[in-house]
């Protein structure tokens, strides 16, 4: 081999070079081809001369194959065996993985190789050889060499994380991706050694279960959301708006969830096992006149008889300090969780609206907002037919979103015309608030009137007469105002906050109607209470009399709980009013589903053939939801809780039975019986509106609570707070007894008026400072984001001059000379104003 001299021999060195080379090229595409059999892949090891002599000596003894028999028959017959080699030559790999895998795959003893000598016997190696032969390369590796291993998998591994971002081919996406992958499967692990490598193994094999541990957790915490995919469901074929109300409706049912174990917990419960049983007292016993209706339908539908004297209502609870084996503390807890429940729901109310806030503070949603629909919409991860209709029915609908937004931002219509309307429709609304209002008066003094003559002489309407016009008022009211905001051709956003303002207005109205009825009643009942104070103290001095006339010594006889004389009890009169008016308002709401649009559905489906006009686009037609009186109900439904919690405490459950049925049945008429809204729009501008709506009518609900607890004095015979002046004055009496005197001193200055004031006054300055530097970053912020948009249209334009002058010079330069002409005319004209101006 030697021999330089001889011609032959240079023929054969150099097909000798062109053999090594084919079968380095087959040996690559064969270990590809074993690496689903054979775990552990390498690259070939090229040897230096002395070890590549012994190898091709060992492998000359094991050459029997047919192959190697053709190749050495072949190596005698000159250039033609080149030529015919050349042409079955595999196609190269591309520029860049060739020059990846120079960098990345070591060459062996570096420098003093004259010639590698490879066969193809190698090809049939073992899996244990093969390891050897990879650890073997990275130990024979220098540090500069392994410092570019490593750089080569940092780089393959951000070239995993931006790939989709590549403006390439998604063929060449995948090809670059699964050959990344299969690098870093090949050479990541093989850095370590021995325990390192094994330890590196352990690492990736818990940081791949960890990530679908999080995976899987994601999606059990969605699962774990209460109707998440009904309001989905929902979103997708009604849109933002109306998914807001029944979000707005699971958010109130987590709310009154906090209030019902409250009260159920702390006030209703201990009440129930460690207080005095029924029968034991006359303010839980019923009295004998009562006792015969006490379980009748009507009767208990009314919330009386034994509905009445029991844990449901305030007078049921004794007034003793504390009570069975725990000693706990009934009315002191009575009161602080009344006071709690209320703290608890302006904090959550509070803290929502400013999460919102938060929310709809960042981001510009008005850019290529057409463009991110088109190609960002759709999520491919979808394998259900049913999910992916929902998604086509959430995507159209977000698109008829968004062209309304369009459509009412470029509108221009008659503006005098459009102000006259909109006074004309304020001045109808006004009529109708008024009228409401004299109505639900009217009724109340009709209800005075039957309370003072006996409600047991007139019927079922009578009885319940202001509750019923109420809830019909309720009714039907929203529906005349939302013909009536048809004059006005607001945006539907907007449309729907003056809908919401105006019901909100006209419930407002009907309920601190109702307060004042039922503050007047109370005044006739304290009234009464005066008169049955004498009438017990003469029922007492009888009984003590007619006991001493026949026994002097004898010990006096106890009376029967439900022959005493008691008061009537004026809270507990309360609170019944607020439980039936709560039921009144429900089965209203449930009937109206069922009748104006479950019935009308069926009516218009099954009628549409045979009627003699189009009954789906005409007259009645299929229904839509509305949103602002459904959200109405549910905001003064829920300050109506409030309102009587402190008097009912079964409210907080009675409001979540009726959130949950609710749910379920509101979701099944969208479903089956309504239809999308004509113009829809996004509803996420409108859900702090409802947050605000629902803090004032939670302020306004609690100041009628906080004026009977702190200037009207309880009743005498019955309730936690019986036999005090004042309802808060089981506070002081709590300081006094259970605490130190300096801590009741300190309470005592601390709740003084000079004090209370001026923190007060403190909080409101620092609220409208807070407010003003919002405003003030809200202004900054719109002027940055008109400042980036008239540089991006600068750019633009920059851009375009660019193109121009790569293009056709010509053209850029007529355009640059019009720009310029249009400055100098607006500079003239800038000067000619400044001029004139300081003339005049």
């Amino acid at each position: 081999v030697k021999n330089e001299r001889n011609p032959k021999a240079k023929e054969r060195d150099t097909k000798r070079k062109l053999e090594i080379h084919k079968t380095t090229e087959q040996k690559t595409e064969n270990k590809k081809r074993k690496r689903s059999h054979s775990k552990q892949r390498g690259k070939r090891n090229i040897d230096d001369e002395d070890k590549g002599g012994e190898q091709i000596s060992k492998q000359k003894k094991n050459r029997k194959n047919k192959k190697t028999k053709k190749l050495l028959t072949e190596e005698a017959e000159g250039e033609g065996y080149i030529t015919k080699q050349k042409k079955k030559r595999r196609p190269q790999v591309d520029e860049e993985n060739a020059n990846a895998t120079k960098q990345m795959t070591p060459e062996g003893p570096p420098k003093k190789k004259k010639r590698a000598k490879v066969s193809e016997s190698e090809d049939s190696s073992s899996e244990k050889e093969s390891s050897e032969e990879e650890e073997w390369k990275v130990t024979a590796l220098t540090p500069e060499e392994l410092e570019k291993l490593k750089e080569a998998v940092d780089e393959k591994k951000k070239l995993i994380t931006i790939l989709r971002g590549k403006p390439w081919p998604m063929l060449k996406k995948l090809q670059t991706l699964k050959e990344s992958h299969d690098f870093l499967e090949k050479f990541e692990g093989a850095l370590g050694k021995g325990k390192a490598k094994k330890l590196y193994a352990y690492k990736v094999m818990m940081l791949k279960r960890w990530m679908k541990f999080q995976r899987d957790f994601e999606n059990f915490k969605t699962a774990c959301i209460p109707w998440e995919m009904k309001i989905k469901d929902i979103e997708s074929h009604f849109g933002s708006s109306v998914a807001s109300y029944f979000i707005f409706l699971r958010w109130m049912y987590g709310i009154n969830m906090i209030l019902f174990g409250l009260t159920f917990g702390l006030v209703m419960v201990p009440e129930a096992l460690m207080g005095k049983p029924y029968g034991s007292m006359p303010r839980k016993t019923v009295p004998r006149a009562e006792q015969a209706s006490a379980m009748d339908f009507a009767v208990l539908w009314d919330f009386g008889g034994y509905a009445k004297y029991s844990v449901l209502f305030y007078g049921y609870y004794n007034s003793q300090r504390a009570i069975g084996w725990l000693k706990f503390r009934m009315p002191l807890s009575y009161f602080l969780v009344g006071v709690g429940t209320v703290a608890y729901s302006y904090m959550v109310v509070i803290r929502t609206m400013a999460r919102n806030a938060n929310e709809q503070g960042g981001g510009d949603d008005t850019n290529f907002n057409f463009s991110w629909k088109m190609f960002t919409s759709w999520d491919y991860l979808i394998g259900n037919p049913e999910t992916a209709d929902n998604k086509f029915a959430s995507i159209t609908t977000s698109f008829k979103e968004a062209i309304v937004e369009e459509q009412e931002s470029r509108k221009d219509d008659n503006i005098h015309l459009t102000r006259f309307f909109r006074v004309l429709a304020n001045f109808l609304v006004l009529c109708c608030l008024a009228g409401s209002g004299y109505l639900i008066y009217f009724v109340v003094r009709r209800s005075q009137k039957f309370a003072l003559e006996g409600l047991e002489n007139y019927g079922w309407w009578e009885r319940n007469e202001v509750n019923m016009v109420m809830s019909l008022l309720g009714m039907f009211c929203p529906m005349l105002f939302d013909v009536i905001s048809n004059l006005e051709n607001y945006h539907p956003r907007i449309a729907l906050q003056w809908q919401l303002g105006r019901i909100f207005a006209l419930f407002l109205g009907n309920l601190y109607t109702f307060i004042i009825a039922l503050m007047d009643e109370i005044n006739l009942k304290r009234k009464e209470e005066e008169t049955v104070k004498l009438n017990m103290t003469v029922w007492m001095a009888n009984l003590h009399n007619g006991t001493l006339a026949e026994n002097s010594t004898a010990p006096p006889i106890t009376a029967d709980p439900a022959d005493v004389p008691r008061g009537p009890c004026w809270e507990t009169m309360v609170g019944q009013e607020f439980v039936r008016l709560i039921i009144s308002d429900t089965m209203t709401t449930y009937i109206t589903l069922l009748i104006g649009d479950f019935l009308r559905a069926v009516m218009v489906r099954f009628f549409n053939y045979c009627w003699c006009w189009d009954l789906e686009y005409g007259f009645p037609s299929y229904s839509e939801f509305d949103v602002s009186g459904n959200v109405l109900g549910l905001i003064f439904n829920q300050g109506m809780i409030w309102m009587g919690a402190f008097y009912a405490p079964c409210l907080p459950a009675l409001n979540v039975l009726r959130l949950h049925v609710s749910m379920y049945l509101q979701c099944w008429a969208v479903m089956c019986c309504n239809v999308p809204q004509e113009r829809v729009f996004k509803a996420s501008g409108s859900n702090n509106f409802y947050m605000a709506m629902l803090l004032v009518i939670l302020f306004l609900s609690t100041l009628p609570a906080i004026y009977t607890i702190v200037s009207i004095p309880p009743s005498f015979d019955c309730g936690p707070f019986s036999g005090k002046n004042r309802m808060f004055d089981v506070i002081q009496e709590t300081l006094e007894m259970d605490f130190p005197a300096w801590f009741g001193k300190v309470f005592s200055y601390a709740s003084n008026p000079g004090l209370v004031l001026p923190f007060l006054l403190l909080m409101v300055l620092a609220i409208y400072y807070l407010q003003s530097t919002s405003k003030t970053y809200k202004k900054a912020n719109a002027e940055l984001k008109k400042k980036l948009q008239a540089q991006n249209e600068e750019n633009k334009k920059k851009n375009k001059r660019a193109a121009l002058k790569a293009s056709d010079p010509e053209e850029a330069r007529n355009s640059a000379s019009e720009q310029q002409w249009h400055q100098i005319n607006n500079n003239a004209s800038k000067k000619e104003m400044d001029t004139w101006g300081c003339k005049n």
